[in-house]
């Protein structure tokens, strides 16, 4: 159950972006820098930090944001053809990483170790994954209106 929820909040994030090239690094009122683009790669750091990071232990920074520049994912996601495939490459590497770790996993108790949470286990990061994209698809449900007027998607 889980992993069906993810997967339907991971393909609501695709379908809110659906049919849009450069009108995905447009931002939201100022002086925010929130885009849609910023959310897709907002969302591949963060799949990347808890699966490839934290339960594989994997020495994986981040590919959009630093300590140097924490606000990488939003502030450099910009209208380029270039910038926009790489972001969704990203997304989708990330997001097969997670699915093939989760299915390789023996049951939801893995544990990995946080530096700010502590130890966590694979049911905690799913349930967490939920929320932040929950969360995210709020922001896109508004940002997609905001361009288009589409509503519901």
């Amino acid at each position: 159950m889980l992993l069906d929820v993810l997967a339907s909040q991971r393909a609501t994030l695709e379908l809110k972006c659906a049919g849009l090239g450069a009108e995905l690094a447009l931002r939201a009122v100022e002086p925010s820098t929130l885009s849609l683009l910023g959310l897709v790669r907002h969302l591949a750091d963060v799949e990347r930090r808890w699966f490839r990071q934290v339960l594989a232990g994997h020495d994986a920074p981040p590919r959009f944001s630093s300590a140097a520049d924490p606000d990488g994912d939003f502030d450099g996601a910009v209208p380029d053809p270039g910038v926009i495939a790489a972001a969704w490459d990203a997304w989708r590497d990330e997001v097969a990483f997670a699915g093939a770790f989760t299915a390789a996993a023996p049951h939801l108790d893995v544990e990995g170790r946080d530096a700010w949470r502590g130890t966590v286990s694979l049911r905690w990061v799913l349930l967490h994954m939920i929320e932040e994209y929950a969360q995210h698809n709020g922001h896109a449900d508004l940002l997609r209106e905001r361009i288009d007027g589409a509503r519901g998607k």
